[in-house]
């Protein structure tokens, strides 16, 4: 009798849960993605630490592959993070600054440029120079001399002379900005706009109807 052929088979990979089939891992990255380089620098404000500022500098395998040449940009662009200065934070947020008797009013041009950080002041040009004009309607006369009140304290401790404020009955309250010692606006009057904005009126203002 002919013997049986023999066959040979590879083993069979197991689809156990336990055993899931694997190859053996490939490492795609180069050894120098693997640990990254970067440069930062301590950055210091008022002599208050703010931390690390900076990015990582290329890998080289980055600047072989011509990765630039495949974005939008420029590879030597430099790039800066910037601490903001005074101008950039919320006027409500600074100090009031004293004027100097040389000190020019500011132009038109450079109070609209401020105009855009305060809310519902317009600027009204008078014989006597630019000024800011504030408007808020409330509820009642009760209600406009509680805001007048308001805002003289809001005033107060920024150092700057109590603004001029009217009560219109029946109720409306205005109120007028600037500095006479220079015949026009500073930044001062903007800051105290802004001081102004931030208060609560809420309570004040005229109630809503509501439809049923």
């Amino acid at each position: 009798m002919a013997s049986a052929p023999q066959f040979t088979f590879s083993p069979l990979l197991s689809l156990s849960k336990n055993h899931p089939p694997h190859k053996s891992p490939i490492n795609f990255l180069p050894p120098s993605l693997i640990t990254p380089r970067k440069s930062s620098t301590r950055v210091q404000s008022g002599g208050i630490e703010l931390g690390d500022f900076g990015a990582r500098d290329p890998f080289d395998a980055e600047i072989e592959s011509n990765f630039g040449d495949k974005v939008l940009g420029f590879q030597s662009t430099e790039h800066k993070i910037l601490i903001p200065n005074a101008l950039a934070l919320s006027l409500a947020e600074q100090n009031f600054i004293p004027n100097s008797q040389l000190q020019h009013p500011m132009s038109v041009d450079e109070a609209k440029q401020l105009l855009f950080k305060i809310v519902g002041w317009r600027i009204v040009e008078e014989e006597g120079g630019l000024k800011l004009h504030g408007m808020w309607k409330v509820r009642d006369l009760k209600c406009g001399e509680e805001l007048i009140n308001r805002i003289n304290g809001a005033v107060e401790s920024t150092g700057y002379i109590i603004p001029t404020l009217h009560l219109d009955p029946p109720n409306q309250v205005r109120a007028e900005l600037w500095t006479s010692s220079i015949g026009g606006l500073s930044i001062n009057d903007f800051i105290v706009a802004a001081k102004i904005d931030k208060i609560k009126l809420s309570d004040l203002q005229p109630r809503q109807r509501v439809w049923a």
